[in-house]
């Protein structure tokens, strides 16, 4: 799994597709954090916005090889172990995004609450950006897992599928990545530094469902 995984990573930045995510995500981050602005709220910005640059990077990767080239990777080391290098791959890859942008908004913004009156601690409140930054990464991944090939093979039916699932994923009450950012926010109202581990968790697992469905259909679909 180590050398697929490198073979995707290469594949990922010898092709520069990852540059129109990552400058997507840099403007979000531009206009979302604002120098001196609340901590708490730049941390939930910065988590929300990556959901959708992970899927994203998801869809670049099982998307990156030539047809041809794919089937002789998929017949030398298994459909379903290559499919999941190239899931993985744009995991770690949103997840380094996330941590630098996490330390962006730490050094950029002002560690008090949003009324400015209650001090937040930096520590607690960059763990609990982090915790965030891999919920949203994680649910990002489960978007791109299932609105991508080999679950949608068709483009015109995977970008608006991705789009919008990553959107309804963000905003819908019941998900973990909504838990994970509303939890920032709120917290920010008060100086409150609230842990995300239980929409961390439950974003693992719907991450580890979705993206084992994938790979079975990849080995069924080889």
């Amino acid at each position: 799994m180590k050398a697929l995984l490198a073979y995707q990573t290469e594949l990922l930045v010898r092709s520069q597709r990852w540059l129109p995510p990552l400058l997507l995500y840099v403007a979000f981050l531009g206009l979302g954090i604002q120098s001196g602005g609340p901590l708490l709220d730049a941390l939930g910005y910065a988590a929300a916005a990556l959901l959708p640059v992970t899927a994203w990077l998801v869809r670049i990767c099982v998307g990156g090889e030539a047809a041809a080239a794919r089937h002789c990777t998929a017949a030398a080391a298994g459909p379903w172990r290559v499919h999941l290098a190239s899931v993985l791959t744009a995991l770690l890859a949103a997840c380094v995004l996330g941590a630098v942008a996490t330390l962006y908004a730490v050094a950029v913004s002002d560690p008090h609450s949003s009324e400015g009156h209650v001090g937040v601690p930096v520590p607690q409140a960059a763990g609990a950006g982090l915790l965030a930054v891999i919920a949203c990464a994680l649910l990002g991944t489960a978007v791109g897992a299932l609105c991508n090939r080999p679950v949608l093979s068709s483009t015109g039916l995977a970008v608006p599928s991705g789009m919008l699932a990553a959107l309804l994923v963000l905003v819908a009450g019941g998900s973990p990545a909504n838990a994970a950012v509303s939890g920032l926010v709120t917290g920010s109202h008060t100086g409150t530094v609230i842990m995300p581990w239980v929409p961390a968790v439950l974003s693992l697992a719907v991450a580890a469902a979705a993206t084992a469905f994938a790979c079975r259909q990849a080995s069924r679909r080889s």
